[in-house]
């Protein structure tokens, strides 16, 4: 009891004091934090099921992360600037240093600073969503990762690509919607360009008709016609509008069942032709072409002579 008696207790109470609002601060802040990141993921999930598919899910989804991300940076921000002032750090030279430290980080910064000012649009336009199909910075893949720093693509051969948002100055997305699997064909010129464009409608009927791809294909075959006339080719175009990510698909199984059907019909797939041309004389008339033709048997044609005028 004596040494009870003999405590300063206005000493102690001080720091006793500081370091359970400390405490406090610490606490409420992990709780604010927990709470609002679940209020984020209650509206994410209502806003999921108002905007209904899986692209209202990919873009509620990452919203949401960053939002979380946000909340848990601003609120630790503060509960440490609070914590330094209850211990007794004087706020305002790290502020007027974090002032003065952060406008020279701001021009040597600018990149970073473009890339979360792109990167913020680029969530809050919805222009990009994990899981889209897209062609950024020249470079084309599915979006694995978005984040206010960076996109993160994974293109054909599996190579995983950052890139960060600053770099972004145009998005191609073909994973909205629905796409168009866009078919050039070439036929020889002795070739019926009706017929060939009868035949392909037949084969795009008959494609859709397959349970298999009835459900990637939305739309009858769209035939443009002729597309141009090439050095050896008639080319035809044509197109199917089909889901998100399947006009590849459409597109290599359409091909592959139209050379089965040309080779049936006997139409031509042109080839690079090459006609060798002799010359000819001032009068019209033309020299026979030198052949030299060897067979299997090893025997060799002689050679014609040229008979000149």
């Amino acid at each position: 009891m004596q040494y009870l008696e003999n405590i300063n207790w206005e000493r102690w109470s001080a720091p006793a004091l500081a370091g359970l609002r400390i405490v406090l601060i610490v606490a409420a802040a992990w709780v604010s934090i927990s709470l609002l990141q679940r209020m984020v993921r209650m509206v994410r999930l209502r806003v999921e099921g108002r905007l209904g598919g899986t692209d209202g899910a990919r873009r509620a989804e990452t919203l949401g992360r960053v939002v979380r991300y946000l909340i848990a940076l601003v609120i630790s921000a503060v509960a440490v600037m609070l914590v330094l002032a209850e211990v007794g750090v004087s706020l305002a030279p790290i502020l007027g240093a974090a002032g003065v430290v952060g406008l020279a980080i701001g021009f040597g910064a600018q990149s970073l600073v473009k890339d979360y000012f792109t990167g913020f649009f680029l969530l809050f336009e919805d222009q990009i969503r994990t899981g889209d199909v897209v062609k950024i910075a020249g470079i084309g893949g599915s979006v694995e990762d978005i984040t206010l720093r960076h996109v993160r693509l994974r293109d054909y051969d599996g190579n995983v690509h950052f890139i960060p948002n600053g770099m972004i100055t145009s998005v191609t997305n073909m994973s909205r919607s629905f796409a168009q699997a866009v078919v050039d064909v070439g036929v020889s010129y002795r070739e019926n360009v009706d017929e060939v464009m009868a035949l392909m409608c037949k084969v795009a009927g008959q494609l859709r008709a397959d349970p298999e791809h009835a459900g990637r294909i939305l739309a009858d075959l769209e035939m443009a016609g002729v597309e141009r006339l090439d050095d050896s080719a008639v080319v035809l175009r044509c197109r199917f509008k089909v889901a998100p990510l399947q006009q590849w698909t459409i597109r290599r199984e359409f091909l592959r069942r139209l050379k089965a059907a040309f080779d049936d019909q006997g139409i031509e797939i042109p080839f690079p032709h090459v006609t060798v041309y002799a010359g000819a004389g001032k009068d019209g008339s033309a020299p026979a072409l030198p052949l030299r033709v060897s067979g299997d048997t090893g025997a060799t044609l002689p050679a014609t002579e040229p008979s000149l005028p």
